[in-house]
């Protein structure tokens, strides 16, 4: 066999393997997460597949799951995939919208009432991002309309219209709040390369089935602002905290944002079809994706983050980073023809396979410790693991092969 027939054969077993776990994934949420009793889905599931009735049910979360369910049901055509995102997107439209100050509320209570009701940016983008792909389901004029008025909102409220980029949380009436952050991990600061990148993200999605120029212009504001501040030119790396000035406040390294951003940024940049971004951020995508070689481990896995000041490397592997390891290696491949990114893509999903999937439980395991044990602490389902990143790994790499 030729080396363009082993490629081409490599490649059709990777997609019937990813079209496979996708159903895998999407039956486990089918079957394990609805909440039969109080609407939507479950706010939380131990690693255990213990349904924690009472707890608070993300925002972000329901957005994950309407984009999974409204995308596989694009790719598929299959009703039971459309019937979870009509069941997700009934449930954020009633219970998550801001009826009255707008925007989206950061969780509700296991009954559907508001709980905490600051605006996070990133929630916002996260529902552009899933009406958008809902409306491409479905036709439903409001899915777009509420996806228009979201973005809107965001530029009225959150965008730095002096310096640019967006300002990254308020209060329920939109008014500053103290506590800026997505968790208690994260520095409290202004403006943070995660809710950008899901903002570029999202506004795409929308630009992809409403080409306003408003925000074809915020899209490439958004890409610049990439360039010109996220992207560290010396390290590849990506900075991930600033002040309202563009003042960086962290050395932190997260190896997963690293790689999701090669690839989501290029997507963007080709979609508002700016050659001059699309060059940048081609060779961009390469350097992101040598730097997070760094994290990469001898058994194909791509540890967490890593602190430079003290030399200190958070050695956990999480599903999500390993998600975006796939695909982010995959898009270098597609960019450069080194096929040694095409073998640390297919190197990361054979890793997953040994070590992320949950065989007997269904979905993947939120991530294996230095030690390569299950990390027993964190959830299979909840207010951040969800089936957005895995899915969309499948997704996007099998319209990749296609």
């Amino acid at each position: 066999m030729s080396k363009a027939g082993v490629v081409q054969r490599e490649l059709d077993i990777y997609k019937e393997e990813l079209n496979a776990e996708l159903e895998n994934i999407l039956r486990y949420w089918i079957n394990n997460t609805k909440d039969n009793t109080y609407g939507g889905f479950y706010g939380k599931i131990d690693n255990d597949n213990v349904v924690i009735p009472d707890a608070p049910k993300g925002c972000v979360l329901n957005a994950r799951i309407l984009w999974s369910f409204s995308a596989a049901f694009n790719l598929s055509n299959k009703k039971e995939y459309l019937e979870a995102a009509n069941r997700a997107y009934a449930y954020i439209i009633d219970h998550c919208i801001d009826k009255e100050y707008g925007g989206v509320y950061w969780t509700v209570d296991h009954l559907g009432n508001k709980l905490d009701a600051k605006k996070q940016v990133y929630a916002s983008a996260f529902a552009i991002y899933a009406f958008s792909e809902y409306y491409r389901a479905t036709g439903l004029n409001d899915a777009l309309d509420q996806a228009i008025n979201l973005f809107r909102l965001l530029v009225e409220k959150s965008f730095d219209k002096d310096k640019t980029g967006y300002l990254e949380a308020f209060t329920q009436d939109w008014q500053p709040i103290s506590d800026l952050r997505l968790s208690a991990k994260d520095i409290n600061e202004k403006k943070t390369m995660n809710t950008h990148l899901h903002l570029v993200e999202a506004y795409t999605n929308l630009y992809s089935i409403w080409p306003d120029e408003t925000l074809k212009m915020h899209i490439v504001l958004l890409l610049n602002n990439f360039v010109d501040h996220f992207i560290n030119p010396e390290t590849g790396h990506l900075n991930l905290f600033f002040d309202e000035d563009w003042n960086s406040r962290s050395t932190l390294v997260s190896y997963g944002h690293d790689i999701e951003a090669a690839w989501l940024l290029l997507q963007s940049a080709y979609a508002v079809n700016d050659a001059g971004l699309i060059d940048r951020l081609k060779a961009a995508a390469i350097k992101i994706s040598e730097a997070a070689l760094e994290g990469l481990d001898a058994d194909g896995g791509l540890w967490y983050e890593y602190e430079p000041t003290d030399q200190k490397l958070v050695k956990e592997k999480h599903w999500w980073v390993q998600a975006e390891a796939m695909i982010g290696f995959f898009n270098a491949w597609q960019i450069s023809g080194n096929e040694k990114y095409l073998d640390l893509s297919i190197r990361n999903w054979e890793f997953v396979k040994g070590k992320i999937l949950d065989k007997k439980n269904g979905e993947w395991f939120w991530g294996i410790n230095e030690y390569g044990e299950v990390m027993q602490s964190d959830d299979k389902a909840g207010l951040w693991k969800c089936p957005y990143h895995n899915s969309r790994t499948c997704i996007e790499i099998m319209k990749r092969i296609n």
